[in-house]
């Protein structure tokens, strides 16, 4: 057996799959072979979510017949909505990750196992994850919940239940291309935990609050939220320079900047400097894009760093009305699309997956030691 091993299995190949291709040289990221820029300039979350379940876009019918699915799904059983109403006071992605575990409680198709039926509870954890963390923002801030709206997009919908407010064209557009950004990330922590709690057969439930429980650690999905309450403290672009160079002096990390895969900047990055800078402006809170932009180039002069994804998605949720604590589980509403194609694909060709470790213990062979002698 090979020994070659890479920190954090840095560099190895841990399975096959078609649905997402990174050139962290290049700067490239595709999913099923379009490019993110496509992508994000051309479709609709709702054509990438179908792109990444079946392989190839949706034509009119097919689309119309998703969105159907999505907006009749969106409901959340009772017994769930009881929960988040009882756990106001929870950290959001425990909340999260409870609640998508407790929704294979009701689920009918919970034990089926066909492709059949694991596609429809990829629809329905597509659709009720909005739900759960919209709901949640309502409940903990003892507002109203509003009724979902059928006629709107996942994205319009999403922000509409939370804000109580209906998003305009700008705010709608900036956040679908959001989620369209989040939406698949190759092999990363959480999508591997979720292949591999999937590769044992368990149900896609399961799999699926593995992954939520990987995206919680800060080293994964939290960072937007440092971003913004790096910000937020700062106030203005000199004091938030400052406050960067001081944290650089002491040799501390700067939330948003550097990838492990990327060598370049992020190519997810470039659209949401532009969402950013357009929903700032747009919301009264350009200084705060001001903040971003003079961090970045500060960033950039002193470390070489790229802003990676999650940098300037923190100022473009700030500005959609989005809390900061709720920024990882939004990230959570966006992977989802990514978290269930993985899921259905590992079950399509599944083996398990079980790596070896390098062992760097004793050798075999230790002596016994009788109790009284130790």
């Amino acid at each position: 057996m090979s020994t070659t091993t890479g920190a954090g299995l840095e560099g190895v190949i841990a399975g096959e799959s078609e649905i997402c291709y990174i050139d962290g040289y290049a700067g490239i990221l595709s999913y099923r072979g379009y490019n993110i820029h496509t992508l994000a300039e051309n479709a609709t979350f709702e054509e990438v979510v179908y792109l990444l379940w079946h392989g190839r876009l949706p034509n009119a019918d097919e689309l119309k017949s998703l969105k159907a699915d999505l907006s009749a799904n969106r409901a959340i059983p009772q017994q769930v909505l009881d929960f988040l109403g009882a756990s106001t006071k929870a950290v959001p992605m425990d909340v999260l990750r409870t609640a998508v575990s407790m929704l294979s409680l009701y689920d009918p198709l919970a034990r089926d196992m066909s492709p059949e039926a694991n596609l429809t509870k990829a629809k329905r954890l597509m659709a009720q994850t909005p739900t759960i963390v919209s709901a949640f923002g309502r409940l903990r801030d003892s507002k109203a919940l509003v009724p979902d709206d059928p006629n709107l997009s996942l994205a319009a919908n999403f922000l509409y239940t939370l804000t109580g407010n209906r998003p305009d064209e700008l705010m709608e557009r900036a956040f679908d291309v959001a989620l369209t950004l989040h939406a698949d990330h190759e092999l990363n922590a959480s999508t591997f935990a979720a292949r591999v709690t999937a590769a044992t057969l368990s149900d896609i439930h399961s799999s699926i609050t593995s992954g939520i429980g990987a995206l919680k650690g800060p080293l994964h999905g939290g960072a937007n939220e440092d971003v913004i309450k790096l910000l937020l403290k700062a106030g203005d672009p000199d004091r938030a320079e400052q406050m960067v160079r001081d944290m650089l002096a002491q040799g501390k990390k700067i939330p948003g900047f550097g990838h492990r895969v990327y060598r370049t900047e992020d190519p997810r990055a470039s659209h949401l400097r532009v969402l950013s800078e357009e929903l700032c402006r747009r919301t009264g809170h350009t200084n705060l894009y001001l903040e971003s932009q003079r961090v970045e180039q500060t960033v950039k002069t002193e470390k070489k760093l790229n802003a990676n994804v999650d940098f300037y998605s923190a100022s473009t949720y700030y500005a959609l009305g989005i809390p900061a604590d709720l920024f990882t589980p939004v990230f959570a509403v966006s992977r989802m699309s990514g978290w269930t194609a993985h899921v259905l694909e590992q079950y399509h060709n599944n083996r398990l997956i079980r790596p070896r470790a390098e062992y760097k213990g004793n050798p075999d062979g230790m002596p016994w030691i009788p109790l009284e002698k130790r």
